[in-house]
């Protein structure tokens, strides 16, 4: 990698943000910080930012010297650039939703961290033990920021409490951290001394967990706002971060609901050959009640999900995509409770020793599952999806630097990837079954109406006439939720974590289509561009091996390449 320049500036910032930020650090596997948590107070927000700012201020003046680096100035000037403003804006320390907050951050980084050997488990007796004081932190920036002006939802409120409760195992015989210091019994040599000390972290931390549910039903939540549209401003903002592109959002509402009524149109003659006559509804219920896609128990179904990922990633290598051997390793786990029902990616570290991971979070008490609903969602978070995209990033040291590597990845960009990915797999003839073929498309619907219920909902939009729904009506959450329950065939449960998740992440939802539409776009130009030259296969290669970025900036480079 280049040792001067712009590139150096990129990995110099890689290397102070992780050491300013060390839960993000073990989240991106940068060996060093997993001793220490993250400052979340209201100092330790101000102090990332004004590191963010340096690093920007020597990028911008620095001149790019060729291809490489123009295409990092690119990168890096977009990606912490709109960090800065979501900072100036108040965002980052009001940051309280039900999916992707800090206090998220603090349970989940706890899963990432290596448990196999006595140093191991020292390590996260340290890091437990500083959980009371991140807590604190959390709590007096989001105080900080009713000061300023940014009341919360009432409804991220609540939700956030009841996780909270769950992680404090106020509802379970234990609580997330003493389960998770339990393992530490299956390894030799932890001492008596040892886990003690594990224990009584692990307890102190869930009290910081019960004692912060309560601080938001008693403090916070008096300061809520009930209501749940951000608003246009702040929603434009949002947008530009997980798109890393401006788009105009009333277009994007449109094409929602054309694309919508498509991929409607779609799915009706997959449910005629399931049974004539058949609703989308009525389809999903026949395959819901065949024995040919159902599994019984959680671990029966993590190893499903283990087996189709391997057998994708096997199957696609040297046919459709190189995939390094690093990357064809591929973890699927059953998420521990409390966080929202679905399923999600974690990336493999910088030196790939921890693996990609494919996490599913289900209800505690569902024991039954149909295949039909997720044998696309596997492609999605794994091959030729997210792990494919994410672990070949994260490979690419001999050409880019390590914020493209790791820190510039948008949810535009990898999610777009991952949807237009289980298209691709259609494509490609994996989803010949009715059943299966049937269930990417269920997931294709559900994230076109993801973009006609974020965007209408936070925007309090009209619903156009014409459409069947309440026409003329203005959007809600009671709306948003109906119109999922009753347009979608997707589990109930999970439409209802949705629509909490829509509202407490303005955005991040209508990313998956819109990123989908780019991914689209930018095949057909190439393919126009090279008529009988193009190939797939290179197409996909090059455009991998590109890194992380916005969606502008993903645009700007693949014209460049074809």
């Amino acid at each position: 990698m280049a040792t001067e320049g712009i590139h150096q500036i990129c990995d110099q910032y890689v290397d102070d943000f992780a050491a300013a930020h060390p839960v993000v650090a073990t989240q991106l596997g940068i060996a060093g910080h997993d001793e220490r948590l993250t400052d979340y107070s209201p100092e330790g927000h101000a102090a990332r930012a004004a590191l963010a700012r340096r690093a920007l201020d020597a990028v911008e003046r620095t001149e790019p010297t060729n291809a490489s680096e123009r295409a990092a100035k690119a990168v890096f000037t977009e990606r912490v650039g709109i960090d800065l403003e979501l900072h100036e804006a108040g965002l980052d320390r009001a940051n309280l939703n039900v999916i992707a907050s800090p206090v998220h951050e603090l349970r989940m980084v706890f899963d990432l961290m290596p448990t196999a050997s006595v140093s191991d488990w020292e390590t996260i007796s340290t890091r437990l033990a500083a959980v009371p004081e991140a807590m604190d932190g959390i709590r007096a920036s989001l105080l900080a920021a009713v000061d300023a002006g940014h009341e919360p939802a009432l409804r991220q409120v609540a939700k956030v409490a009841e996780q909270c409760d769950t992680w404090a195992g106020l509802h379970r015989d234990s609580g997330y951290f003493t389960s998770r210091v339990a393992l530490a019994r299956e390894v030799t040599g932890v001492s008596d001394a040892l886990h003690r000390d594990l224990a009584h972290h692990a307890h102190a931390a869930e009290e910081a967990f019960a004692e912060f549910a309560g601080f938001l039903r008693a403090e916070l939540a008096p300061e809520a706002t009930s209501r749940d549209a951000v608003g246009e401003d702040v929603y434009r903002l949002w947008s530009r971060y997980f798109l890393g592109a401006k788009v105009d959002l009333r277009e994007a509402y449109e094409w929602g609901w054309e694309e919508f009524t498509r991929i409607e149109r779609e799915m009706r003659t997959v449910a005629e050959r399931i049974e004539p006559g058949a609703s989308l509804a009525r389809a999903a219920e026949l395959l819901d009640a065949d024995k040919r896609y159902q599994i019984t128990g959680q671990d029966a179904y993590r190893e499903w999900m283990q087996r189709l990922s391997d057998t994708a990633l096997t199957s696609l290598r040297g046919t459709h995509f190189d995939i390094p051997d690093e990357v064809m390793r591929l973890e699927c786990l059953i998420a521990p409770p409390g966080g929202g029902v679905g399923a999600y990616y974690t990336g493999p570290s910088e030196d790939f020793s921890r693996p990609g991971r494919m996490w599913w979070s289900v209800p505690s008490d569902k024991d039954t599952f149909s295949t039909w609903r997720e044998v696309t969602t596997v492609y999605h978070e794994g091959a030729p999806g997210h792990h494919l995209q994410i672990a070949t990033s994260v490979y690419q040291s001999a050409t880019l630097n390590r914020f493209q590597r790791m820190m510039a990845l948008t949810s535009g960009l990898a999610e777009g990837w991952a949807l237009y990915a289980e298209r691709l797999m259609d494509d490609l003839g994996y989803l010949a079954d009715d059943g299966d073929r049937f269930g990417m498309l269920d997931a294709q619907l559900f994230r076109a109406a993801r973009v006609v219920v974020d965007i209408g909902m936070h925007l309090e939009l009209p619903i156009p006439s014409g459409v069947g729904f309440h026409d003329g009506e203005t959007w809600t959450p009671d709306l948003g939720l109906e119109f999922m329950l009753t347009r979608t065939v997707t589990d109930p449960d999970h439409v209802r974590d949705e629509i909490d998740r829509y509202l407490g992440w303005p955005g991040q939802a209508p990313s998956y289509k819109l990123g989908e539409r780019l991914w689209h776009a930018a095949r057909d130009d190439a393919r126009a561009r090279e008529g009988a030259e193009f190939d797939l296969k290179d197409f996909h290669t090059r455009a991998l091996r590109l890194g992380g970025m916005g969606l502008d900036t993903l645009r700007q480079q693949l014209g460049e390449l074809f």
